[in-house]
């Protein structure tokens, strides 16, 4: 194998030559004092794609989904999301630690959240005992899974009727747009709020983009400052944001053929894959029984392949994304049906 594979994440992708030379030739200002032109004009196309008014270039999809936190609640409230949400389970505790808020979690299927525990989540507005329920964050995709548009409009309803925003974590939400055959802005619809990622599978360096109402960006700004997100010229890296939302968009389609050709080759070696049908670029996997899962890796390095295991027990999470290509999902294929007898008998 001539070059790394590298499956752990579509973060580690490589901004392209073409998306190189617009940053370089980027409009540069002190955006703090909003005078970068091109992070202007990435937050204002984010915000027309996705159907809302305005836009925040945040430094991480972290920091934006704390910033919707800060400032659709106050210290002592309560959020509602699902158990497996990035929000809840990967991004330090900050909606408790910083927001100063509680979390309900509920249950997370294939991305789906259950309506009948959503409602329950909502505690009586008048009864001093209980925090305020004033958040409801979804996300989509969810670990590799699209949220349907049912339950996404059902979740949405039921806030609503409580007054009660809604904010989605959409770091990828373009590879769910694809996965859908939908704009992003029709998914987009069901939520107040919404952060997507422009450094995943649209293969920008960094940055994130947090939309939403005019008065909502206003005062996420504020909460941006707090936390030091304020980047000075920061066009730079706002180009890549804005080659990757006009050049980067429908190609992820690719990268789903590429985790469904990889996903299917596993299948056969023997490996469990915990869908049967793979929707976007991320799917889990565990080895045969019998074989140890770090020596699976450590073998799999040494041929060039590069994954991860991100969670306890023994699953891997494989990604796909720019850079890659189908010989290359082969080239994967290759190692680890060579790894796999090579580690059998090792302890599990």
């Amino acid at each position: 194998m001539n070059r790394t594979i590298d499956l752990r994440s579509d973060t580690v992708t490589l901004p392209s030559a073409e998306m190189r030379a617009a940053m370089a030739a980027a409009d540069l200002g002190d955006d703090v004092y909003g005078e970068d032109p091109s992070v202007s004009a990435l937050e204002a196309r984010a915000a027309e794609m996705l159907g809302k008014e305005a836009g925040l270039f945040v430094p991480s999809g972290t920091m934006g989904n704390l910033i919707a936190v800060m400032t659709h609640t106050r210290p002592g409230d309560e959020i509602i999301c699902g158990r497996l949400t990035h929000t809840y389970v990967a991004e330090g505790a900050g909606a408790a630690r910083i927001a100063g808020v509680s979390v309900w979690p509920v249950s997370h299927e294939q991305a789906q959240l259950d309506p009948v525990e959503v409602e329950s989540g909502f505690h009586p507005t008048d009864d001093p005992h209980y925090p305020r329920t004033s958040l409801v964050i979804v996300e989509q995709p969810n670990r590799g899974w699209v949220m349907p548009l049912d339950n996404l409009s059902d979740i949405a309803c039921i806030a609503r009727r409580h007054g009660v925003p809604v904010h989605m974590d959409g770091a990828r939400i373009f590879n769910a747009a694809v996965a859908l055959g939908v704009p992003a802005r029709e998914i987009a619809a069901h939520a107040d709020s919404l952060m997507f990622c422009v450094s995943k599978g649209l293969a920008a360096p960094v940055g994130s983009v947090l939309v939403g109402s005019a008065a909502f960006v206003a005062q996420a700004r504020r909460a941006r400052k707090v936390l030091g997100g304020g980047m000075r010229q920061a066009g730079v890296l706002a180009a890549g944001g804005l080659y990757a939302l006009d050049h980067m968009v429908d190609r992820v389609a690719e990268d789903h053929a590429l985790a469904q050709r990889l996903a299917t080759g596993l299948r056969e070696l023997g490996w469990w894959i915990d869908r049967e049908v793979v929707q976007t670029n991320v799917f889990f996997t565990q080895p045969p029984q019998g074989l140890d899962l770090a020596a699976v890796v450590a073998g799999l390095a040494r041929t060039g392949v590069q994954v991860a295991s991100p969670y306890s027990g023994r699953t891997l999470r494989l990604v796909t994304h720019y850079g890659l290509e189908p010989e290359d999902m082969e080239e994967a294929l290759l190692a680890f049906g060579a790894i796999t007898p090579a580690t059998r008998g090792s302890a599990a």
